[in-house]
């Protein structure tokens, strides 16, 4: 199978293209490689992919473009025919949302546009993509269902992830396009961002320094560790949307359609106080967090929580990485990776 996955040289995407690749499935990467975060790791990231190509012995080729770009993406398209596509490709960040909104229309509304036109126009048999928890917004009914409405998100960044799911499913109606939506929870794990909590957290516990807690340390968050989130972007990209038969249009299922198009959330269903995941990082460093108390910061949630009802049946996955073992494995390698 040859899979164009877009947003490669990001956290999930590079882990996503290493799955691909160790069962045998050629890959073609596109990322524009910007540098809202260190390149030099984006770039470690996509030395990896290289590697593990050659290693395995399977096809494997990269395009450093701007997905907003649609004469770029069109050639993409042209020279490498990509049977499915994943859509790892975005602006990522709540809080730059708030000071530079229109990198997110570029990367998530303009990019993805171009992208559902080249799906259409190239006969890609399954457009699956990366959502977001965040689109939950408002809604406090716990944990968030992919059947409940998800119409008040509280941040920029949110908007445009649900706008995805809304033209996705435009798409799906009328081009018979299969999208499948993934809304994820909390990812942490190797080769994170270095804007995330987990991150943060590791790098200032380590040196010395404070950090700051949100909240006043009273979130909870439903952590899913790096590979379990990888595991379910194949397993829901190898399963294409369908039609849902029993799909009513006096009582609209959000999750589904009588179009071909699905929404999953991929998340550990196991919601974990933000204090006993410093603690887990405290313990797998080995040293006590100085720590700032801070009120509540504009467009966060107190909590999230995913069920994932859906992705068992649909897939037969769950999301299963203790805390304690992803933490760890963080920790290894941002020490390994920056030699501390």
């Amino acid at each position: 199978m040859k899979y164009l996955v877009t947003g490669n040289a990001g956290f999930i995407g590079a882990h996503v293209v290493k799955k691909l690749l160790e069962r045998g499935d050629s890959v073609v990467g596109y990322d524009v490689v910007n540098d809202y975060y260190d390149p030099a790791l984006k770039e470690a990231r996509l030395d990896f992919q290289v590697q593990a190509a050659k290693k395995i012995g399977v096809d494997y080729a990269f395009y450093r473009e701007d997905l907003a770009d649609f004469d770029a993406v069109k050639k993409c398209f042209a020279e490498h025919k990509p049977e499915r596509v994943i859509n790892l490709a975005a602006q990522a960040g709540v809080r730059y949302s708030l000071e530079n909104p229109h990198a997110y229309v570029q990367s998530n509304i303009v990019g993805f546009t171009n992208l559902l036109e080249a799906c259409r126009n190239n006969e890609v048999e399954h457009l699956s993509y990366a959502s977001t928890s965040s689109a939950y917004g408002a809604n406090t009914s716990m944990p968030y269902s992919e059947h409940d409405g998800a119409n008040h998100p509280l941040q920029f960044y949110a908007a445009t992830k649900r706008a995805n799911e809304l033209m996705a499913h435009s798409y799906s109606h009328l081009y018979k396009l299969p999208t499948t939506g993934l809304r994820f929870f909390t990812v942490y794990g190797p080769w994170g961002r270095p804007d995330m909590a987990p991150f943060k957290f590791t790098k200032s516990i380590i040196e010395g320094k404070k950090i700051d807690v949100f909240n006043y340390g009273n979130h909870s968050r439903d952590f899913t560790y790096i590979d379990d989130i990888a595991e379910g972007v194949i397993r829901t990209t190898d399963r294409i949307a369908r039609p849902n038969p029993n799909w009513d249009s006096a009582n609209p299922d959000p999750a589904s359609s009588n179009a071909p198009y699905k929404i999953y959330n991929i998340g550990n269903n196991a919601p974990v106080k933000l204090m006993d995941f410093i603690g887990a990082i405290e313990n797998a460093v080995g040293k006590k967090a100085e720590l700032q108390l801070l009120p509540m910061q504009p467009g966060d949630v107190p909590d999230t929580y995913a069920d994932v009802t859906d992705l068992i049946k649909d897939v037969d996955y769950k999301p299963d990485t203790s805390i304690q073992d992803g933490v760890s494995r963080f920790v290894n390698w941002y020490r390994g990776f920056y030699n501390v």
